[in-house]
């Protein structure tokens, strides 16, 4: 009882601060998305029926699932490859440099050295019988994009991973060795235990986190089919008054979906690690 009080006391600031900004906002956004006719769901009927509205969630969707999924392979394979180097602050340090660099930074540096006017481009026309530099910026797939995302997140990965890694005990890959696992077999049987449920909630922070962003898709993206962000800011400041309240409705519907697939991947993930738990108490 008494732990249980000390942990809403320590959580109270938090909380409070969500009530007043992130409550109050969605609150606010929620009231003026509704229409003030009969039909009060009006705005949200007319947003699901434009093309402009599902093509900004394909291509959002595309970009979160795409970079997310790339940054969890990447930074997985360097924390489980590198992660004994990563006990000094020297290697640690050199692995979470990225982090302090801002988005719109990242962004910029990727125009600087990706854009068909940029630094490699420069290179690769100076070589001789070298080809064009493929267009990575502003490009309908968004590789601009994800590659910023890529090379801003990665760290993220390696530092919600490392301490995973550096706790796991060793001596089962030994007892699998022995037992003739390898491979593939020994990472599902020793490590995806232990990282399995941390990277598929790093998956839930990245996917949300990109599929709401909007400074990098502003400034590295194309203008159509554009992001949900990008759209909805087009909306409200550029539009007329007439589309503020179908991008305060865009916004309740991807806040609305975040927040149901947090539910669905935190309860799968608190239900395996229920099921692994119980398959290592009875096997103890």
């Amino acid at each position: 009882m008494f732990s249980s009080a000390r942990s809403f006391l320590l959580l109270a600031p938090l909380l409070l601060f969500m009530i007043l900004f992130v409550g109050q906002g969605l609150y606010r956004a929620f009231s003026e998305s509704l229409h003030a006719g009969d039909n009060f769901l009006e705005n949200y009927e007319q947003l699901f029926t434009q093309g402009t509205f599902w093509s900004s969630l394909q291509i959002s969707v595309y970009v979160a699932f795409v970079s997310t999924l790339l940054s969890l392979i990447i930074g997985l394979w360097i924390t489980r490859t590198l992660f004994r180097l990563f006990r000094t602050d020297q290697w640690k340090l050199a692995a979470w440099f990225p982090m302090l660099i801002p988005h719109f930074v990242a962004a910029y540096i990727i125009v600087l050295f990706f854009s068909p006017s940029g630094w490699f481009s420069a290179v690769l026309e100076s070589l001789p019988l070298a080809g064009t530099f493929p267009v990575l910026v502003n490009d309908p797939l968004y590789l601009g994009v994800i590659i910023t995302y890529i090379w801003k997140e990665v760290p993220f990965v390696v530092l919600m991973l490392l301490p995973v890694y550096q706790e796991i005990d060793w001596r089962m890959e030994e007892v699998g060795r022995s037992l003739g696992a390898k491979g593939f077999t020994l990472f599902r049987t020793v490590e995806w235990p232990w990282a399995g449920p941390v990277t598929a909630e790093v998956f839930l922070i990245l996917f949300v986190f990109i599929l709401g962003a909007f400074e990098v898709p502003a400034l590295l993206g194309v203008t159509y089919p554009a992001m949900v962000p990008v759209l909805a800011f087009e909306w409200f400041y550029q539009g007329g008054w007439s589309n503020r309240p179908l991008a305060q409705a865009m916004m309740i519907v991807l806040t609305f979906f975040s927040v149901l697939l947090s539910f669905c991947l935190l309860y799968a993930v608190q239900r395996s690690r229920r099921k692994w738990m119980k398959g290592g108490k009875s096997n103890a």
